[in-house]
């Protein structure tokens, strides 16, 4: 029998601080989010691995490492409103929930969004908004937002996350081809003033929607 708090415990110390992920507020996020309720039954042996996991319809919940150093990238004080583009799991949503005062969180496949719900719920994480759509367009209605983060890899940044984010607010998303991206960092620093920064070598899911890629196809 796995005994999940200190499979986490190890996860945190091994993948996440040695690795130099220091923002005390992500990794006590990270010890507390119990990951193997997000992941199928047959995989919860290997929820605490260092590893992305498939979760069906094409897509995957985040490498831990990935979820801790996105998050610490946002560099979150605890009042901020996130957009999230891409629940799939809930995983990363939970976890920004630890560390902001409400995360609205956009899923394209409704079923996903539908698991993703139940567990929340079950965490009674309700500072959580989830919707079906296309995350590509950003959530007008609930602009502008102090943060956005983006768990799948674009061609290019979109620029409605540009237009939804607050002056001061950081955008972190992965950019570049389906097979590669660089993790990006987006500073809003004016109306039209941006800063970019490159943070790292990542492999995301595609981007789908109108100001990502078309298709999930090659």
């Amino acid at each position: 029998m796995i005994d999940f708090a200190i499979a986490r415990r190890r996860m945190v110390e091994q993948q996440i601080i040695a690795r130099g992920v220091d923002d005390q507020r992500v990794i006590d996020a990270m010890m507390q989010v119990p990951r193997h309720l997000f992941v199928e039954s047959g995989l919860q042996s290997h929820a605490y691995s260092d590893a992305s996991l498939p979760i069906g319809e094409k897509q995957t919940i985040s490498q831990p490492y990935m979820v801790a150093a996105m998050s610490a990238a946002l560099d979150l004080q605890g009042h901020e409103r996130i957009l999230e583009i891409g629940t799939g799991s809930g995983y990363q949503s939970a976890v920004l929930s630890l560390l902001v005062k409400r995360v609205y969180s956009i899923e394209r496949i409704s079923v996903l969004a539908g698991r993703a719900r139940k567990v929340l719920d079950q965490l009674c994480m309700s500072n959580i908004n989830i919707k079906v759509g296309d995350g590509t367009i950003g959530w007008r209605d609930q602009a502008p937002f102090d943060g956005i983060l983006v768990a799948a890899g674009a061609p290019d940044i979109p620029t409605k996350y540009l237009q939804q984010l607050d002056v001061g607010g950081k955008l972190v998303l992965p950019v570049g081809d389906r097979s590669q991206q660089i993790l990006m960092r987006v500073t809003r620093l004016g109306d039209d003033k941006f800063k970019r920064e490159q943070l790292m070598d990542c492999r995301f899911v595609p981007l789908i929607g109108e100001q990502g890629w078309l298709t999930d196809e090659d």
